[in-house]
């Protein structure tokens, strides 16, 4: 029998399921490719059935992260495991809990649409918790007072001295003072954009950043993600 659709034989395709695993890694952390290898083996040693990655077909296909940047632990990390199976979440997270690494804790196990993109692109802003001594810069204003303003001013400077000023406060959702010593701040995505935590706070505490701010920091402060956030229509923030 000919198939349907201008006679064009149709291919049956394997169906693909993506489970959405959060978990939270060891505080004192061992490199981001560390933790990934560390995962890719815990699937590997589950049992279940996966779909091959492209780059090697012996290693199951992962989707991992976004990772936290330099200077800075999450408490939730995100993987998608691409399976072949219908399993249930539950069997998902029995599977995985008995090969867990070291160090490594389940905190979710969801069944989600294939068509759900993963959650590098579905974050749509960040919660950090700041800690530390905060009065040793001498910060003019209190967080609320600052980050509250109409605009947020930030002071990037290059090598040569030039400097440049940018108002960022399009990328800062919010910020309390929880204590003396604890700061937490929602940052948010800005046209596919993000400005890392110690870049907000270095503003609040009047440093300069350098313009290429990869591995810059504040020193003294610990910078803790505590989770990333999906925006649904009404503009509202849920916990991924």
């Amino acid at each position: 029998m000919r198939a349907a659709y201008g006679h064009k034989k149709m291919i049956n395709t394997p169906k693909i399921y993506k489970m959405r695993i959060v978990l939270s890694g060891p505080e004192k952390g061992t490199g981001h490719t560390n933790l990934f290898n560390a995962l890719r083996n815990m699937v590997l040693a589950s049992g279940l059935a996966f779909e091959p990655a492209k780059i090697n077909k012996n290693w199951p296909r992962l989707a991992y992260g976004p990772a936290p940047a330099f200077g800075q632990r999450a408490e939730r990390e995100y993987l998608d495991i691409y399976l072949t199976q219908p399993v249930s979440a539950e069997h998902v997270r029995q599977a995985l809990q008995r090969v867990l690494p070291q160090g490594v804790a389940l905190l979710g196990v969801d069944r989600v649409p294939y068509a759900l993109p993963s959650v590098q692109h579905l974050a749509a802003a960040a919660r950090y918790r700041v800690e530390g001594n905060f009065e040793l810069y001498g910060p003019e204003k209190t967080p609320e007072e600052f980050f509250n303003a109409p605009r947020i001013d930030l002071v990037r400077r290059a090598e040569n001295g030039l400097s440049l000023t940018q108002d960022v406060k399009a990328y800062v959702a919010g910020a309390e003072l929880l204590s003396p010593r604890v700061l937490r701040m929602t940052l948010t995505c800005v046209e596919g954009k993000w400005i890392k935590p110690q870049t907000a706070v270095a503003a609040w505490l009047g440093l300069n950043v350098p313009l290429q701010d990869e591995l810059f920091t504040v020193e003294g402060l610990s910078f803790i993600r505590e989770g990333l956030f999906w925006q649904d229509s009404q503009g509202a923030l849920h916990l991924i």
